[in-house]
């Protein structure tokens, strides 16, 4: 008998205790640990990284308020009555590239060991915290490992060793860790709309003596991306890589939506088929000025006011954000990207014009083969 399953199935965003990535840093004081964390982030500008840490006042008060206080840079210091668990604290630190822990207080999933000969009976009481130790930071010079470090791994005898000092080294170490977590990209050529304006299937306009939406499949397959049809529901293309609506009645936002609900781990750029206008060093541009940090990066042209996000690499972390926007009661993926921080790629005009009635596909197929038989 089949065992009964109560809730839908969903493939899970790869997360940690806390975060997709996410560092400990454990062995010495909470003062040291956060002065090291300070100076790095320093170095490390281009990511967004976070702090989480227990209070260390002895007057802590219980309250129901929770303080946001702005600066006007935009940066934002949050004092919150939050219920500590995997679930809040992985919502609340999604758009971040790490999220740096205390060790003294809370488990992570990769940790860095501070020696402090000091604190050697606290690193002994939270040796099992040590499963994936990344380098060793020293106090002093002469720091030996631990006699139960040894005994208890061994491999530690092996890892990289830096002095507290350090700190350019240890950046760039951190920096290596969070570069290797970067998501890869799978492309997703939105094939599911109903093409009202036009009368037909967009998709299967032919500009180039195939159907579009197989150049535009083409396109971010020159460019090595695995790359899937958005589709509705029940509709009959012959593709093996398809992704099905789930998001209902949402168009190109449900698309990307529906996406993220089969892979939440990739980014995903996103290409419409009515846009036969973008070529191969479009999408090269793109993928160079990616930015992961950023929750897309999108194309806009250079006389447009705003971007098109339909032509844009959405970020795993642009996924919670989608469907905050959707609690709200908005589906506009455009109004997501210009009240986000995006990374903007600047583009001729030409290159993005869409193709949505009869008169646009006339004048674009003159035009497009106009300029292929001027080149043969």
């Amino acid at each position: 008998m089949t065992k009964h399953q109560k809730h839908a199935k969903l493939t899970l965003r790869e997360n940690h205790n806390f975060a997709p990535n996410e560092i400990t840093i454990l062995g010495t004081k909470c003062g040291v640990i956060s002065n090291l964390i300070q100076q790095i982030t320093t170095l490390l500008p281009t990511y967004k990284m976070a702090y989480f840490d227990a209070s260390h006042s002895k007057d802590v008060r219980i309250s129901k308020l929770e303080n946001y206080t702005f600066h006007h840079q935009g940066s934002v210091a949050i004092t919150a009555n939050i219920e500590l668990n995997k679930f809040n604290q992985r919502i609340l630190f999604s758009q971040y590239d790490c999220v740096f822990i205390n060790g003294n207080h809370y488990k992570g999933d990769n940790q860095i060991l501070i020696l402090d000969k000091e604190k050697e009976a606290s690193v002994l009481k939270r040796i099992s915290q040590l499963t994936n130790v990344k380098f060793i930071v020293t106090l002093t010079k002469d720091t030996p490992l631990f006699d139960f470090l040894t005994e208890e791994y061994p491999q530690l005898k092996n890892l990289k060793k830096y002095h507290i000092s350090d700190v350019e080294q240890i950046a760039a170490h951190i920096n290596t860790l969070i570069s290797e977590k970067i998501p890869s990209i799978k492309g997703l050529v939105l094939a599911g709309g109903k093409s009202t304006r036009m009368g037909t299937d967009k998709g299967m306009l032919n500009f180039y003596g195939k159907n579009q939406r197989d150049v535009a499949v083409e396109l971010l397959e020159q460019h090595q991306l695995e790359t899937f049809l958005s589709v509705r529901k029940n509709q009959e293309i012959n593709y093996k890589n398809k992704i099905e609506d789930t998001f209902l009645g949402l168009g190109p936002f449900g698309a990307i939506c529906s996406a993220f609900q089969k892979n939440p781990n990739v980014a995903w750029l996103v290409l419409a088929t009515d846009l036969p206008f973008v070529n191969s060093k479009i999408i090269e541009q793109l993928l160079q000025q990616r930015n992961p940090s950023k929750i897309a990066t999108t194309i806009k042209g250079k006389g447009k006011q705003f971007p098109e996000p339909l032509i844009t690499i959405w970020e795993p972390k642009s996924y919670s954000i989608l469907l905050n926007y959707l609690a709200q009661g908005y589906s506009c993926p455009r109004k997501v990207l210009i009240n986000s921080d995006v990374e903007m790629v600047e583009v001729d005009d030409q290159f993005i014009r869409n193709v949505n009635t009869p008169e646009d596909f006339k004048n674009a197929y003159k035009e497009i083969n106009e300029k292929n038989t001027s080149h043969t």
